[in-house]
């Protein structure tokens, strides 16, 4: 009975294994707000990281988190490295693009607890007297990142937090 079981254990898992290869090479995480105010008014806040403490919602998850800045003070050539607990782990951004007020682009490096090399963009789209702010973040699903997505939904994870934030990010702006 115990090598039955053995055997129906080892084959689900085999299976799990084999259907992960057969999931996107690639992924996007996107969501987007509609925000009273110019784009004007937003970009500072998405283009300076020493102004995310106020709307991240990752800084609310680690609070004690260390935070490193360099490079430029804004734009392109920012850097924002970070230290925290489990949750929110190590890692580091630089803006690698910047055109005010309609776009910024970075990269995002992940160090702990999975190393991971991602793109974020945000894209600012006026229309009449407000301003759609989109927030996606892209890159490649490598293997093992294919397992995981199985069981945990990437977009769900990182979307609800990117819906947190651009509410944030609306409430300063609206005020």
């Amino acid at each position: 009975m115990f090598k039955l079981i053995a055997i129906i254990v080892i084959v689900l898992i085999v299976a799990v294994l084999i259907f992960a290869t057969t999931r996107p090479d690639t992924f996007r995480v996107e969501r987007s707000a509609s925000i009273t105010a110019p784009p004007e008014k937003i970009f500072p806040h998405i283009n300076d990281f020493h102004q995310w403490k106020a709307w991240s919602p990752w800084e609310k998850v680690d609070p004690a988190a260390k935070a490193t800045f360099s490079g430029a003070a804004n734009g392109v050539g920012a850097v924002y490295e970070w230290n925290g607990n489990k949750e929110v782990g190590q890692g580091r951004m630089e803006i690698i693009e910047s055109a005010s007020p309609s776009k910024a682009v970075l990269k995002i490096d992940f160090i702990k607890p999975f190393e991971g090399h991602n793109i974020i963009e945000f894209t600012l789209v006026p229309q009449a007297d407000t301003t759609t702010v989109t927030q996606a973040m892209y890159g490649s699903s490598p293997y093992l990142s294919k397992v995981m997505c199985l069981f945990f939904s990437m977009d769900k994870m990182v979307g609800s937090k990117y819906e947190e934030g651009l509410a944030s990010l609306k409430a300063i702006a609206e005020k």
